[in-house]
C-alpha cells in the first residue's frame, strides 16, 4: 500500500553553518564594533542571541535570518522567545529551533485528510504523520492540499514508497 511520512525537520549542520556565518558577519560590521553582539548554539534546537540594546538584538536576528535563508534553512523552524536583560543595558533572546510535527498540528493534518474524501489514512506516529492509501494520485492530491493548507510550519514529505 503507497504512503508517505509528513515531518519537520532541520539540517543542523546547515543551521551551525549559518550561525557561524552570522557571527562572522556581526564580528565584522561597523556598526557592531566594540559590542557584545553574538549568537550561540545551546543544545542542538536552542540559539541564544545576545545584544548590548533591543535594537541590535534585532540586527543581530535579521543577520541570523538571511544567513539561514541562504543556507537552505527554513526560518518559519524559528521561535523566538522573551528579551531578557542580562546585566547592566546588555540582552538576550533564547530562539528555539523546532523540530517534528508538534500534536495539534498532526491532528489538523490527520481530520483534513479525512475531510478531504480522499481514500486515505491519516495516522500519527510520535512526531511524523504517516499518510497512507490505495493510489499514488491520491497521496499526490493530498501532498498538494497539506502544501496550500499548512503555511506557518515547515514540512517536508518524506519515505514516500509505492
Amino acid at each position: 500500500m503507497p504512503s508517505f511520512d509528513i515531518v519537520s525537520e532541520v539540517d543542523k549542520n546547515e543551521l551551525r553553518n549559518s550561525v557561524d556565518q552570522a557571527n562572522r558577519e556581526v564580528g565584522n560590521r561597523y556598526d557592531f564594533k566594540g559590542s557584545d553582539a553574538r549568537v550561540e548554539i545551546a543544545d542542538g534546537d536552542q540559539l541564544t542571541v545576545f545584544a548590548d540594546d533591543e535594537f541590535k538584538l534585532g540586527q543581530v536576528y535579521d543577520v541570523l535570518i538571511g544567513k539561514m535563508a541562504k543556507r537552505g534553512v527554513d526560518v518559519r523552524s524559528l521561535s523566538r522567545g522573551q528579551v531578557a536583560k542580562v546585566s547592566g543595558d546588555k540582552v538576550k533572546q533564547v530562539i528555539t529551533v523546532r523540530s517534528g510535527v508538534d500534536k495539534e498540528l498532526s491532528k489538523r493534518i490527520v481530520k483534513m485528510i479525512k475531510d478531504s474524501k480522499l481514500k486515505l489514512q491519516g495516522s500519527i506516529q510520535g512526531e511524523t504523520v504517516r499518510v497512507s492509501g490505495g493510489k499514488k494520485d491520491n497521496l499526490q492530491q493530498a501532498i498538494t492540499m497539506v502544501k496550500e493548507q499548512v503555511t506557518d510550519y515547515p514540512l517536508q514529505f518524506t519515505n514516500f514508497r509505492d
